[in-house]
């Protein structure tokens, strides 16, 4: 036991003993004043007649010592009141302490709202009660959207700021009976009762609460903006509501539930508890415990996708595509599990993992085949991320220049002077850089001159209308001759029949991949196609050998053949 659990033990055990104690000391001073009393009354009847009649001039002086013990009885008797006095009042002022402690128990010291104990108790109660009468109780859980900007760029007395004026708001909207709790950091939860014939009044109560705590929070002088997703939970939708705290918790649960799916469904709404959310969480749950032991276990794995010079037909170069070869679920696409792991902050550690691995695929490739990768928009918000791919580059003995890493354009909307830093790093080291997915996005003519990109890719959205409108091919000439204009070579993306390849080949020189040209394929089965094409690096190093030494006979005069 360290020293500062033996005081705290200390503490805590001599807290019963002094409270003993001082009971003890109440009731003996209880008893004292009691027998002073009784001692008073017995000696009172015969001191104070004698007293009177001496004092009249009618009989001798009382006894000395019964005079003397009624003034003792007396001072005993008045010391006793002060201490029953003094008790009473120190019992009052522990009461008022008492309840002061329990209110500031109960309450969120920032918010001034219920905390989440006291909330949890109150849903309780009025769950059991709620089975008198003709009403249903609503659970609204709420949680601001992206409040840890608010204090990543204004500070946390910003964000408090926030959080009270949210809490406000909130509480002025709230019906008689509502209730509302602040359970920590920026989430919060009310219960309002309603009539279950009249949902339509708690989907108005949500739609104000989103209105109003849009509204900008002046804070040092600037507006700070917050939004919040909602989700609503009934009590129409518990089984048994007789378990108090239990069920409480419960109700809660599902309206956790029904916010995160509005999280999900991108922010700033409203959902109520559907059964199917809840298996959507839990398969979301395990998808998360899944990816993470993915990646401990080795199990994504780099595919590559051939890309092709749509002129000449030849192949240039692969483009590594994640997949998560799951022992449970197969072989699982990157749409399904990326997103996943960018939000549960695991992106980074997979694909420096996939990037090392797809180093050491390429070196077995032909030389001048190129190695192209997706950079993840989180990964871009490292600013040590052009230092961890060169170190990558070393590690592994890989050319820079047949790396070419791949971005999108949202990347240069978050910061555009840390990006373009970046860009300009790698460039330095001969990595070249690929806008990706160029049209979906926000970039405008002067970002795409002033950041040094080396291609872009224009997204398969744009590629798929060459088949059937003709404004997509308006579309994609017109990326094409701005792309011309720029001196940036293009790889259309999504390639996947030939009615669209020969239209692309009427539209100028690019590089493409798609369908088309075949599937993702794992590492050995492109070693197999690559074998079969002689552009694997070890036959390259056997023609150069070969040439070599017809090179070396012919300066020494035909050597074998002259014989």
């Amino acid at each position: 036991m360290t020293a500062n659990s033996a005081k705290t033990h200390r503490r805590r055990t001599d807290r019963p003993n002094r409270k003993v104690g001082r009971r003890e000391r109440d009731i003996t001073t209880l008893g004292i004043a009691f027998a002073a009393i009784i001692l008073f009354v017995g000696t009172a009847g015969v001191v104070l007649p004698n007293l009177l009649k001496a004092w009249n001039g009618e009989g001798a002086s009382p006894d000395a010592a019964l005079t003397n013990a009624l003034l003792l009885n007396i001072a005993l008797i008045l010391l006793g009141w002060h201490r029953y006095k003094a008790l009473s009042e120190e019992l009052v002022t522990r009461r008022a302490s008492e309840a002061e402690a329990r209110r500031l128990a109960d309450i969120d010291h920032l918010t001034g709202c219920h905390n989440r104990r006291s909330f949890t108790a109150a849903l309780g109660d009025l769950l059991v009660d709620l089975e008198r009468r003709e009403q249903a109780l609503a659970a609204i859980a709420v949680d601001l959207d992206n409040f840890k900007q608010v204090n990543d760029l204004h500070g946390h007395q910003a964000g408090d700021e926030v959080l009270r004026v949210t809490s406000a708001r909130i509480q002025r909207l709230l019906p008689d009976g509502g209730i509302l709790a602040r359970l920590g950091g920026d989430e919060f939860v009310c219960v309002v009762p309603y009539h279950p014939q009249v949902p339509d009044r708690v989907d108005q109560l949500a739609a104000r609460m989103i209105e109003h705590v849009a509204r900008p929070v002046e804070y040092a002088e600037t507006p700070v903006d917050v939004t919040m997703s909602i989700g609503i939970a009934s009590s129409t939708q518990m089984d048994d509501m007789r378990d108090g705290t239990a069920s409480a918790q419960k109700l809660m649960h599902k309206a956790d539930i029904a916010m995160y799916h509005a999280k999900k469904q991108g922010k700033n709404r409203f959902y109520w508890f559907e059964p199917q959310m809840e298996n959507e969480l839990r398969f979301r749950n395990e998808l998360e415990a899944g990816i993470r032991r993915g990646i401990a276990a080795g199990e994504f794995r780099p595919y590559y996708e051939q890309q092709i010079d749509i002129e000449t037909g030849e192949l240039v170069g692969f483009e590594m595509l994640a997949r998560w070869e799951s022992p449970e679920m197969g072989v699982v696409g990157p749409d399904i599990f990326i997103p996943i792991a960018e939000e549960i902050g695991v992106i980074s550690e997979m694909s420096e993992a996939l990037i090392a691995q797809a180093f050491e695929d390429a070196k077995q490739w032909d030389s001048d085949l190129s190695l192209s990768v997706n950079i993840s928009p989180i990964q871009m918000r490292d600013p040590w991320f052009a230092q961890k791919l060169l170190k990558l580059l070393v590690r592994h003995n890989f050319p820079a220049n047949r790396l070419d890493i791949e971005i999108t354009e949202s990347c240069l909307h978050e910061n555009v002077g840390m990006v373009r830093t970046m860009i300009s790093s790698l460039r330095n080291q001969g990595v070249r850089v690929s806008l990706d997915d160029f049209g979906t996005g926000y970039s405008s003519l002067s970002q795409l001159r002033s950041l040094p990109f080396d291609r872009l890719k224009i997204d398969r959205a744009f590629i798929a209308e060459l088949k059937q409108e003709e404004h997509g091919a308006k579309l994609v000439d017109a990326i094409l001759t701005m792309s011309d204009g720029l001196n940036l070579p293009v790889t259309a993306e999504g390639i996947e029949n030939e009615l669209v390849l020969e239209t692309l080949k009427r539209m100028g020189k690019m590089k493409g991949q798609g369908y088309h040209y075949g599937r993702p394929e794992p590492a050995e089965l492109v070693l197999e196609r690559l074998a079969r094409q002689n552009l694997l690096a070890k036959d390259k190093l056997n023609n150069v050998t070969e040439v070599d030494f017809t090179a070396h006979d012919n300066r020494h005069g035909g050597g074998k053949r002259a014989g």
